[in-house]
């Protein structure tokens, strides 16, 4: 079938057109711009990619089916063609995913506001290790795995990021509903997307309708330690197996500690030892994504050969009991010491006696305040310097500006870029650096704001030359961003190398 993705140099549909081209299909696509490293690894698999959206070029292609990305909107040149003509099939990404690849598979669907791409990569990276061949697609670019995509061996697991943030123009449905989970794992929960859902109400109930699609030989593996997430009730429809660090945890979290050269902590089974880790990865978050993705990937080998007496019998009129769990500790952990993480996730750019550079994709209050809150304790002693472009469609709105003001106040400097794309909102609903770099000073902090990202860069360099501040200490300066900043990291990092 020759498949043809719109927008195609994102991650997602970059690496779901990848698995497309595994799967047999001849692929191309088309985006507005395409670059390093997803057009590198697109050429590589054969794929290919057009510069632009034109209507006459995608009628001559005639591809069996257009799959549209949630990027696509009304206006676009060849959206609006393909609804004038109906000329060629069309779909949502999510959808596409599900008729080709996950329909027949046994998925891990992983999910939740924070850390969904790294706990993906960490299941992935397990079953790899316990010598699986689990398909995968991965929202960003991972180190382990070695790749974004893979089909695997369709008798093992699928596992698959779990968004959700909408389909599709057309599709209002948060993407993971799509995913047919066997395995629905909830991270944690908050608001978020602004611009799709009303409140947190609003994200609870689409979380609810994923859970709902979960089988009854499945299980539900929840943040036990998530108060919004407990929100949701009960589902005797399924097993649920609960993550955390409380005592009535299934999988508990304990121990853990954290220095200069990673962190430590151990993993207990319904008060059995499981395992005691020691990683690189930072903070108590990361290792609550090792716990979720050991669980997950521990119970999705442990079940293949345990079925319940109801299961075998298929009595569905019995209820199911969270009893008939299987012991997930079958999966060895020791591959966590080897784990490097996800690029842009607390990614060490630059490291020297004077400053260490560090890119981070956080863009929602939790984030900053947990990766700032590690960080506190990793590099003990040096002078923080947290660096925010206001990017996100939420983090572009005053919507939770008071949380971006307490958690960018554990840092020591902050350095706050203008609102991407801002003269679109209003100055009433604008997130407002300004007056948070006032608060911030109120607080203790010194902060700075710019009208551009240049004239940012330009402040920021100036203000942190070794000579300039910090008394000698060593200073750790943290970029977050869910986009490209302007290019301004990889320029600062290149100067900060003659500091």
């Amino acid at each position: 079938m020759k498949t043809y993705f719109m927008g195609v140099g994102g991650t997602a549909m970059g690496n779901a057109a990848l698995l497309a081209r595994a799967n047999g299909h001849e692929v191309s696509g088309a985006d507005a711009g395409v670059y390093p490293p997803m057009s590198t690894v697109l050429a590589d698999a054969g794929i290919t990619v057009h510069e632009g959206y034109d209507p006459a070029r995608l009628a001559a292609l005639a591809p069996d089916l257009v799959v549209i990305g949630n990027a696509m909107t009304r206006g676009n040149p060849e959206v609006e063609w393909l609804l004038d003509t109906r000329a060629l099939a069309f779909t949502s990404l999510p959808a596409m995913l599900n008729e080709l690849v996950l329909r027949r598979r046994r998925n891990l669907v992983i999910c939740g506001t924070h850390g969904k791409t790294t706990t993906t990569a960490l299941t992935a990276f397990l079953l790899r290790a316990a010598g699986r061949d689990p398909g995968f697609l991965i929202g960003g670019v991972p180190q382990d795995p070695p790749t974004g995509s893979h089909l695997g061996t369709e008798s093992d697991p699928f596992v698959i990021e779990g968004d959700e943030y909408d389909s599709a123009f057309f599709d209002k449905r948060s993407k993971f509903i799509h995913y047919a989970p066997r395995i629905a794992v909830l991270n944690n929960l908050e608001f978020d997307h602004a611009d799709i859902f009303r409140d947190l109400a609003d994200v609870q109930r689409t979380f609810t309708h994923l859970v709902r699609i979960v089988p009854r030989n499945g299980f539900v593996v929840i943040n036990g330690d998530d108060s919004n997430l407990r929100a949701l009730g009960a589902m005797p429809w399924t097993r649920v197996v609960s993550v955390g660090t409380g005592e009535k945890c299934d999988t508990r979290l304990v121990d853990f500690a954290e220095d200069g050269t990673g962190a430590s902590f151990k993993l207990q089974w319904r008060g059995l030892p499981w395992t005691e880790v020691r990683w690189s990865m930072s903070g108590l978050y990361n290792a609550r994504n090792a716990a979720m993705a050991a669980t997950a990937a521990g119970l999705a080998l442990a079940s293949e050969a345990h079925t319940t007496p109801a299961m075998a019998a298929a009595d569905y009129s019995a209820p199911v009991q969270n009893s008939d769990t299987p012991d997930p500790r079958g999966m060895g952990l020791d591959s966590l010491a080897r784990f490097r993480g996800v690029k842009r996730r607390q990614e060490v750019l630059l490291r020297n006696a004077r400053v260490t550079v560090i890119e981070d994709f956080g863009h929602h209050p939790t984030a900053l305040a947990e990766t700032l809150q590690s960080f506190r304790a990793r590099f003990a002693g040096a002078l923080l310097t947290a660096v925010f472009e206001p990017r996100s469609n939420t983090a572009r709105i005053k919507t939770m500006q008071s949380g971006f003001m307490r958690a960018l106040a554990q840092a020591d400097e902050v350095y706050l870029g203008p609102v991407n794309r801002g003269e679109r909102l209003r100055p009433e609903e604008r997130f407002d650096p300004e007056a948070v770099a006032q608060h911030l000073e109120t607080q203790g902090v010194e902060a700075h704001f710019a009208a551009s990202n240049a004239a940012l860069l330009e402040k920021l360099l100036a203000n942190t030359q070794p000579a300039s501040s910090g008394g000698g200490k060593p200073r750790v300066v943290v970029f977050f961003t869910n986009g490209s900043f302007d290019g301004i990291i990889g320029k600062y990092v290149a100067a900060a190398q003659a500091f």
